[in-house]
């Protein structure tokens, strides 16, 4: 049956304590417990759920005096709600009242999801969460990282080993109004280190991005959208609007422009005129709890592109898929961009890293090798499988040159997941090319392995990858993928659908109107060179 799969402590009380934390209420009774590695028998950082049996949370604090522990309590409705703490490598304790609790213990993406069931009566518990990893990425030489991070700088250091994420990109600088430079967008932010900061040798943080999100303009609601510049060395000067010095400046601090959401307001308006390098494939919508955003931008959903919806609005699926699409009708269109995965944890109810990035590194892991990395289009998104792939032996980002106005493409598939995966998924400029068959065998240390290949043909120069998706349960999906390879044939090149062309130009014209009386002759013509850019494509379109 495809469906989450827990592992079950081995024992549920291991035995009673002879001192107890201060209560939380008269009744209440100490928990005391501890999150171990399975194999190792070590203790390991984690994050933990309590919830009785009404669903009403409580959170653990850590026992010991050098640990640490960070709440997280945050919710958008009923439904999306992301209750949590994460412990660091120590023994922890919770004060519950008498009743029915469940705990469940996760890490990351490597470690199988643990659940337990105790029965809290009148005597302190000790309990053990023994948690299996299924996969080592870091022993394969895969690291992993979160671009869009609204986490502080002093709780990052416990999370991110809570979720055994190797790097963090905080946007410290965050500005939301228009022409408010960012050093002037928050009075109350202290000096930001312009040097890495390590937890350890292999989990740092790049404490100097900036995040552009607009919401106004001279004091008037008015919404333009977001964009952030991460790994920059010192502070951005340029305001928004326009947006081309804040490209040059991004430019001038060796500096990756990410595209944040594709449907914001401006974001089409960005590719011609700031080069985004980034695009989130996974981005801070994407929630281990409910999807929430059905209303927004539903305004923008393009009528012929079949994207799926409901009477509420976006579909989880709908809302992923029409980011998908619109990653391949820019990477149509010649923006090269490579694919990345951010949460924004610290705004919304998601995990650290629930939707992240890997990317392979030669050698010793190095914060310089992953920005490397993280550039060249390597990596692989995910937000539950992981999903290695090449294309003529060719890892994603790379150019494959033909000289004979064809090219055969043999692309080769390993996908590795914690549950069972549901489809493989090659695309080729945009469409579904092959979809290969999926054996879900056992993995010795758990998990599931899906070996497959195929071979295409193209004759004009195209881009290829591969995506996967695995049952969450409910009708949800958990997927990973894998940035485009590109083959280059010549003078037979590369062109984007009519529908894609003539869907960015409407946008343009929206905007163009929009923003006319509001935004300056100078601001606005950035809007118009982009539809001139569109324009220019509608020649060279295909069907």
């Amino acid at each position: 049956m495809n469906q989450l799969r827990f592992h079950f402590a081995v024992a549920v009380v291991i035995g009673c304590l002879c001192s107890s934390s201060p209560a939380a209420a008269d009744d209440a009774v100490t928990l005391t417990g501890r999150i171990i590695d399975a194999d190792t028998g070590e203790l390991i950082p984690a994050r933990l759920y309590i919830t009785n049996a009404d669903g009403e949370a409580y959170f653990a604090n850590s026992l010991d005096m050098e640990g640490s522990y960070v709440v997280y309590n945050v919710s958008r409705s009923p439904d999306s709600v992301e209750q949590h703490v994460t412990l660091s490598a120590h023994p922890f304790t919770s004060s519950l009242p008498p009743g029915e609790y469940t705990l469940i213990a996760e890490r990351g993406k490597e470690y199988l999801p643990v659940q337990l069931t105790i029965e809290v009566a009148d005597e302190p518990l000790e309990v053990e969460l023994q948690m299996t990893r299924w996969i080592d990425m870091a022993d394969r030489g895969w690291y992993s990282g979160d671009t869009h991070v609204h986490r502080t700088l002093a709780d990052l250091p416990n999370v991110m080993l809570a979720e055994d994420l190797n790097v963090a990109l905080p946007l410290t600088y965050w500005v939301r109004e228009a022409y408010v430079p960012p050093l002037k967008a928050d009075d109350t932010l202290d000096v930001v280190p312009s040097e890495l900061i390590a937890v350890d040798d292999t989990h740092v943080i790049w404490p100097m991005n900036t995040e552009y999100e607009i919401f106004t303009v001279n004091g008037v609601s008015h919404t333009l959208g977001a964009v952030f510049v991460l790994n920059h060395h010192e502070p951005l000067r340029p305001a928004a609007p326009p947006v081309g010095p804040i490209a040059q400046a991004a430019r001038d601090e060796h500096a990756l422009l990410d595209f944040d959401k594709h449907s914001w307001n401006w974001s089409m308006m960005l590719l011609p005129v700031m080069d985004v390098d980034l695009f989130e494939l996974s981005n801070n919508h994407i929630w281990r709890t409910e999807f929430f955003f059905y209303q927004w931008t539903t305004d923008v959903q393009p009528a012929d592109w079949d994207i799926e919806t409901s009477a509420l609005g976006w579909t989880e699926w709908g809302w992923t898929d029409f980011g998908f699409k619109t990653y391949y009708a820019l990477l149509n269109c010649g923006f090269k961009m490579r694919p990345t995965g951010g949460t924004a944890s610290g705004v919304h109810p998601v995990p650290l890293g629930f939707g992240r990035i890997y990317v392979p590194i030669e050698g010793e892991f190095s914060y310089d090798a992953w920005i490397e990395q993280l550039d060249a289009g390597t990596g692989f998104v995910t937000t539950g499988p992981m999903l290695f792939a090449n294309v003529n032996g060719q890892p994603g980002g790379s150019v494959i040159s033909s000289d004979d106005g064809t090219e055969e493409i043999a692309v080769t598939v390993t996908a590795e997941s914690a549950r069972p995966l549901d489809r493989i998924e090659v695309i080729l400029n945009g469409d579904i090319a092959a979809t290969l068959e999926v054996t879900n065998e056992a993995r010795e240390d758990g998990g599931y392995i899906n070996e497959a290949d195929a071979t295409l043909t193209v004759d004009e120069s195209s881009w290829v990858l591969v995506r996967c998706f695995e049952e969450a349960g409910e009708g949800r999906y958990r997927f990973a993928h894998t940035g485009p390879t590109y083959i280059e044939i010549p003078d037979r090149p590369l062109r984007p659908r009519m529908r894609e062309v003539n869907y960015f130009i409407q946008r343009m014209e929206t905007e163009i109107a929009r923003n006319r009386g509001v935004l300056s002759d100078d601001e606005v013509a950035e809007y118009e060179a982009a539809l001139e850019f569109y324009e220019g494509l509608r020649e060279q379109t295909r069907e």
